[in-house]
């Protein structure tokens, strides 16, 4: 019976990925390890390559009406890729893959409680952002490339730490750098493909320190896959007004838990 909730966590945390570029490592590793139990280190490893599979799907979807902005996406990725690597050596080498569970508590309860904050945040800010960047002009072009870099570098340590981040985090960083260059559905294309190569190199990083658990994987990708097509497919189309009020009060209630664990 617990394959089966397994999956049905996947279908959801799927359905959510593919709507609103958020839920999976903000969803998916509270669920693993407050829900069913697993340790936090394992729970972030097998989360990372759920991640990887599910937005390769739903990246895949949005490709398809043609929503991503190839040139962000290399932007991101020429910083949080290397970071991700790095982050993954240094815990080999100083940690060996043995990372303190209740750090690692901590460091996600921080994380969920942030993205919790930013969720309802994103289209609160649109409008003051999108007249900022009018009034600035071409000028700040050079800007955007630099911000968008250093972005990178932050949400690739953020990623391969507590498999959170390459969401929320990331569509909010979008949305403030490039108000006018990208629409709600651009951002949240850009998001899922950019989290793709991100997430992949982290969950090798944790693969090679032991921290996957490949049957519980399995069993999240039956629910995630079709969840991840149908939350793509209704992007754009339905009012996530209540899904983000909705998920920014699940996210915030788990990172209150954690981090009082």
């Amino acid at each position: 019976m617990s394959e089966l909730y397994y999956s049905l966590a996947g279908a959801l945390v799927g359905f959510l990925v593919g709507m609103t570029g958020v839920g999976g490592g903000s969803l998916m590793a509270p669920i693993l390890v407050l829900g069913f139990g697993f340790a936090p280190a394992l729970a972030i490893g097998t989360d990372l390559w759920f991640a990887t599979l599910t937005k390769s799907v739903g990246g895949i979807v949005h490709r398809r009406f043609g929503s991503p902005d190839w040139r962000v996406i290399a932007r991101l990725a020429l910083g949080s890729v290397p970071a991700a690597i790095v982050t993954v050596i240094y815990l080999g080498s100083e940690h060996g893959g043995e990372l303190d569970a209740g750090l690692l508590m901590k460091l996600l309860g921080l994380m969920l409680v942030l993205t919790a904050v930013i969720v309802p945040m994103k289209h609160i800010i649109h409008s003051p952002v999108t007249r900022l960047r009018v009034l600035l002009g071409p000028r700040i072009g050079a800007l955007q490339v630099a911000l968008t870099v250093i972005a990178g570098v932050v949400v690739g340590c953020l990623v391969t730490l507590t498999s959170i981040g390459a969401g929320a985090l990331v569509a909010l960083i979008l949305m403030l750098i490039y108000p006018l260059r990208l629409n709600a559905k651009s951002v949240v294309g850009t998001d899922i493909v950019h989290a793709i190569p991100l997430a992949l190199i982290a969950a090798v990083g944790h693969s090679w320190l032991g921290n996957v658990d490949w049957s519980l994987l399995g069993m999240l990708l039956i629910g995630s896959i079709p969840g991840v097509i149908a939350g793509s497919l209704a992007a754009g189309r339905v009012s996530e007004t209540l899904v983000r009020i909705t998920l920014a009060g699940m996210l915030g209630f788990s990172g209150l838990k954690m981090l009082l664990a």
